[in-house]
């Protein structure tokens, strides 16, 4: 990792970057259905508590990751849907892969067994980076939303992990 290059916890007081990095995403109309960040709280129930992390590269916020569950069902506690977001003037230089490894390698940690995400066929970089890190497409769920009162897919890609739940 580079030195000037540190991936930590996401904490409320990393709100505010990290809701300008999600807007900057939503602005691209290619990386989410959402149509405005929601608040804090909001962000935050949504999210699991220990598996969202900040990118910090020269002392600022420059991507965040985080994971948030796909059911509330036990059986499908180790499932859970991944977010990757980065600074619009940071993306392709290595650091949202840096950023998602970290997320990989911490949701193994915490028996996390399926990754999962939901990416516009647009979002060329998105998929090629979910590819490069072991996730492979599953297909795509044909006008899954409206966007700007648009029908929209997605392509579904999962990750299943090598270490958890394989015997």
């Amino acid at each position: 990792m580079q030195t000037n290059v540190e991936i930590t916890g996401l904490l409320p007081e990393h709100w505010d970057a990290v809701r300008e990095i999600y807007l900057q995403g939503i602005a691209t109309r290619s990386s989410t259905f959402q149509t405005d960040a929601p608040s804090w709280e909001d962000w935050d129930r949504g999210h699991l508590p220990n598996l969202r992390y900040v990118l910090i590269r020269d002392r600022q916020i420059a991507g965040w990751a985080a994971l948030s569950p796909v059911s509330g069902r036990c059986v499908y506690a180790g499932v859970t849907e991944v977010s990757v977001y980065m600074h619009e003037t940071l993306r392709a230089k290595g650091l949202g892969k840096l950023l998602l490894q970290h997320l990989i390698e911490n949701s193994e940690q915490a028996g996390i067994w399926t990754l999962q995400s939901g990416i516009f066929p647009e979002n060329e970089a998105s998929i090629a980076l979910h590819e490069k890190l072991g996730f492979r497409k599953l297909g795509y769920r044909e006008k899954i939303g409206k966007l700007d009162g648009i029908w929209r897919d997605i392509v579904l890609m999962e990750r299943r992990s090598k270490r958890i739940g394989t015997t």
